[in-house]
């Protein structure tokens, strides 16, 4: 009897739609599932403490408790910081009015010398006042911020999953004979979430250091808070230092008028772009394990899907797919290829 084959097309057209359809249950239950992952991406993060505690002979409840306390304070700095900068930002909106009508004045006046006629130029400048410029910067740290606005929900996840943590991993551990497929596809996504996240950390803090230090050089406000916002815009994949350079720029331009917002835009570009785009990919090797195009793709879907906290967790959640989707199957080999751009391993030849 011949067995009925599925013409392959309409394979690829099923799981494209079984794709869209699951992303957008995601996007539904999306206030739950991204604090979820958060909570996951961090506790994997604290996880060589754990096994370190675990290799003394620690009690459990130190187990929990140090890597837990470690990771709260992380995000309560964050809290701390992204707030205090949405706040200063709003205190110096008002002092910066004289410096907008001066800066209004001086493109009325390279507007005329293009040629350009007085009314074309007041109506394109009264579309703009320091309120509306600083609003974009706070919309950025607003943006950010909402990231931690569950704070609640992933303590609780925290401590959930802390006191999980140390018998999860066990049972990992003991499905290596039975799945070893799944074993693997787990622990490399483990390893590689761990990895990428200590690369963006070093570099992260390495920009951050640079961009505080230009800061200062061009006498922009508050250096060391843009520093900050830089080192978290960081873990955001190819735009991420753009979200971080915006109030810096914005804030150079009403201090110190448009060459100042140029050489920080500049200095931006240049310490950020080298680090990130020649230095950064070369120590990063293959801990991502994803090509440059999907890791793009993969934040434009997950931004899209789960907004902030998606651009945030673009790279582990995309992990977590490759984990789940791809490296479990032991036929995936071709998909893990065409995903991480390097040609696949050659198989075994069956005896």
């Amino acid at each position: 009897m011949n067995e009925l084959r599925v013409p392959r097309a309409l394979i690829v057209l099923l799981c494209a739609a079984g794709a869209v359809i699951t992303l957008a249950g995601i996007q539904a239950v999306g206030s739950i599932l991204g604090p979820v992952v958060l909570a996951l991406v961090l506790v994997i993060a604290v996880s060589p403490l754990r096994d370190w505690l675990r290799r003394r002979h620690a009690p459990t409840w130190v187990m929990v408790l140090v890597p837990l306390l470690v990771v709260l304070l992380v995000l309560l700095g964050m809290v701390a910081i992204l707030t205090l900068a949405a706040a200063q930002l709003a205190l110096l909106a008002p002092q910066y009015a004289t410096q907008f009508t001066e800066l209004v004045a001086e493109a009325q006046r390279w507007a005329a010398s293009l040629g350009m006629g007085s009314e074309q130029i007041n109506k394109v400048i009264s579309t703009f006042d320091p309120a509306n410029l600083i609003g974009v910067a706070q919309g950025v740290l607003s943006g950010l911020l909402g990231v931690l606005s569950s704070l609640f929900l992933i303590v609780v996840l925290l401590l959930a999953m802390s006191l999980d943590a140390p018998i999860y991993s066990r049972i990992i551990e003991a499905s290596e004979a039975r799945r070893p497929a799944m074993y693997k596809a787990l622990t490399t996504f483990t390893e590689r979430t761990r990895r990428y996240l200590i690369v963006s950390t070093i570099f992260g803090l390495i920009c951050a250091v640079l961009d505080v230090i230009a800061l200062y050089i061009l006498s922009v406000p508050l250096p060391l808070l843009w520093g900050i916002l830089a080192l978290i815009t960081n873990y955001i994949p190819n735009i991420g230092f753009i979200l971080g350079l915006v109030p810096p720029a914005l804030l150079g331009l009403l201090d110190g008028g448009f060459q100042t917002m140029i050489f920080v835009i500049v200095a931006y570009i240049v310490i950020n772009v080298v680090i990130q785009s020649f230095i950064q990919p070369k120590f990063l090797g293959d801990a991502v394990g994803l090509s440059t195009t999907v890791t793009f793709l993969s934040l434009i879907v997950w931004a899209f899907v789960l907004g902030p906290l998606g651009a945030l967790l673009a790279i582990p959640l995309s992990l977590l797919a490759r984990a789940i989707l791809i490296d479990s199957d032991p036929n995936g080999s071709m998909a893990a290829a065409l995903i991480s751009g390097e040609l696949p391993a050659a198989e075994p030849t069956e005896t």
